[in-house]
């Protein structure tokens, strides 16, 4: 047997495939509980050695549960090495991501699958089932929410397990309003035994009250202040339920939490629970849905309109053409892989990058597969087509340009720093993206060549203007970035026109330009919209619309169109504005969950899609 050595310690380097684990009842359940690893960061990769290793010299722990952050940024390498320690584990474990494996994932979350064989998971032990989801945000900034593939798949496992058998349910993060849309789990959970809510995300042992229900919130397995991380050892048995924390190689503690376990008994759910607010509806009866359809999968990237049709892609994979007058689907094309970038249209082609490295052509009429490009890592960025040349920039540290109709690389510039998430923007012969690698780029439409890159001096990744679509309007390159600036460039250099923060305006990385480019809108933290006048030579608001919205981080772009500026929120609102004047128009709360798009279809009309599935055309 290999063994690896740290530390003065020898560590059996055992694999074992998490099986299924036997059917039985009667004597006590004992299992660790690990969460928030972020392995990336520090002492992670020892942290997580030592409990792996202690964990297999218990021989009273029957299997493990993971509970989220695995990683710190979700890339291919630490999600590696993070599969690579917990295989030594010499008994089943289970696992689901959390934010920090999802947000800035450089690929969408699609390797974490591919890796651990998936984001869920379902078995029973001892006569309870353990279901684990979930919890974003997928890709685009906002708060948590449990994917609406992982509603539908755990809609599908209840209706298997029945009422009566005793639940335990994982997710990163706790059951509350931390997740957009925590009230759709409940209300499904509501009618069945939920015994026990298991979590991580806080960093700490908690205890918990999910709408009556307990709730446990694990430590995290790193150190932190300590000289050492640890975990927790749960105990189902004789009524009881307990919750021990475990240091490796130290002894155990004493149950910080211990509390009753009926099997037969049923939960006593809270029937005084707060939910979404939809009345905001009512105040403005003109703005109707006209049609609305529900995917079966997150919708984290935008839409493309062509004549009648209008073409979107699903967190799963699955791209659509619906008929914008009726919604109804005129095809379906299933890929193998998840997809978060926008289609983008060229003649009788639809092209669309997915997270796997592939970005493929279909058919505008039949959905059917006519061409294909590839690249050496994964795409979770839009591509840009000007002409006959496809942009694309990718996880891989390139960005590539094709010649669509000769079918072959024109270039391929190899000096991007992290992955590329944005909607690259083509104008006057430059390309222009940011990264997450806190650098904003300006390559030559005709060669790659850089003509200028621009940092804006952090070292914290988490502040790139990576998101943010740019825009340039009366000559100059806007950007906002999570740094809370607003940036004003040259476009042929790079050289700073004027850069700005106001505290009482913190921006982040939704923003847009209007159609005759004399305003730029911004979206700010606290839910407010403001208008900067493009043409000024430092920041000139024009005008701040009279909404307030409270904290708020969707990077989803602004548009205008016909004079109405319509902006998206991550509460699944929808504003509309006067464009001359930010006077209020109308608001549409669509969902719970972020707007990931908005499409003006012609006077009047509005397509919208959401975090959660939902696409709806809205008319007033």
């Amino acid at each position: 047997m290999r063994r690896l050595l740290f530390s003065g310690v020898l560590l059996p380097t055992m694999l074992f495939a998490q099986d299924k684990l036997p059917v039985t009842s009667g004597s006590p359940v004992v299992f660790a509980h690990i969460t928030d690893i972020h392995i990336g960061v520090g002492t992670a990769e020892e942290d997580l050695e030592r409990t792996v290793y202690d964990i297999n010299t218990n021989d009273t722990i029957e299997f493990v549960i993971i509970t989220g952050d695995i990683t710190e940024f979700g890339n291919k390498g630490e999600i590696e090495l993070a599969k690579k320690i917990l295989d030594r584990l010499n008994k089943p474990w289970y696992i689901v991501p959390g934010n920090h494996d999802t947000k800035w994932s450089e690929s969408g979350c699609n390797d974490f699958n591919k890796i651990f064989g998936g984001d869920t998971f379902s078995f029973q032990h001892k006569g309870t089932w353990f279901l684990g989801t979930n919890s974003g945000p997928n890709m685009r900034m906002g708060p948590g929410q449990t994917p609406r593939e992982n509603i539908v798949w755990l809609e599908q496992q209840l209706k298997t397990i029945g009422k009566d058998a005793p639940i335990v349910y994982v997710n990163h993060y706790p059951q509350d309003p931390g997740l957009n849309n925590w009230y759709v789990v409940l209300d499904m959970l509501r009618g069945y035994n939920v015994k026990l809510f298991m979590c991580g995300h806080g960093h700490s042992n908690k205890l918990l009250d999910i709408e009556g229900v307990t709730g446990i919130m694990g430590r995290s397995n790193l150190r932190a202040r300590d000289s050492i991380g640890g975990y927790n050892i749960v105990t189902i048995g004789n009524g009881k339920i307990s919750y021990r924390e475990k240091k490796p190689t130290m002894a155990s503690q004493a149950p910080w939490y211990s509390g009753n376990w009926d099997p037969a008994s049923r939960p006593a759910w809270n029937t005084a629970v707060t939910r979404p607010d939809f009345r905001v509806n009512d105040s403005f009866p003109s703005v109707r849905v006209k049609w609305m359809n529900q995917e079966s999968a997150d919708l984290g990237g935008g839409m493309a309109m062509d004549g009648k049709m209008t073409y979107y892609a699903d967190g799963a994979g699955t791209i659509s053409a619906v008929n914008n007058k009726s919604g109804k689907k005129h095809w379906t094309h299933k890929a193998n892989s998840k997809i978060y970038s926008t289609p983008v249209i060229h003649g009788k082609l639809l092209w669309v990058a997915l997270a796997s490295g592939t970005i493929i052509a279909l058919d505008k009429k039949t959905g059917l597969p006519k061409d294909s490009l590839n690249t050496n890592g994964a795409l979770v960025s839009t591509p840009a087509i000007h002409g006959d040349t496809l942009f694309v920039a990718g996880s891989d540290g390139h960005s590539r340009a094709w010649h669509l109709g000769q079918r072959r690389l024109i270039w391929d510039f190899d000096s991007v720093n992290n992955f590329v998430e944005t909607r690259p923007l083509v104008k006057d012969g430059f390309l222009y993206f940011g990264s997450w690698g806190n650098e904003f780029y300006a390559l030559e439409t005709a060669t790659g060549k850089l003509a200028w890159k621009w940092g804006n001096g952090s070292k914290s990744r988490m502040l790139a203007p990576a998101a943010v679509w740019p825009e340039i309007a009366a000559g100059k390159l806007f950007i906002v970035a999570p740094d809370r600036f607003m940036t004003a460039l040259d476009p042929a250099t790079g050289r700073e026109i004027w850069r700005h923060q106001d505290k009482t305006h913190w921006v982040r990385e939704s923003m847009g330009i209007s159609r005759d480019s004399s305003l730029v809108f911004v979206k700010t933290t606290q839910g407010r919209v403001l208008a900067i006048d493009a043409a000024s030579e430092s920041r000139r608001v024009r005008w701040q619309a009279p909404v307030a919205e409270g904290f708020e981080i969707a990077p989803t772009p602004i548009v205008e169109y016909n004079n109405v500026v319509f902006v998206p929120f991550h509460s699944g609102l929808v504003v509309a504005l006067d464009k001359n004047t930010g006077a209020l128009i109308w608001k549409r709360k669509l969902t719970n969950c972020l707007v990931t798009s908005l499409l003006p279809a012609g006077k009047n009309k509005l397509l919208a899609s959401t975090m959660d599935g939902l696409v709806a055309m809205l008319e007033w």
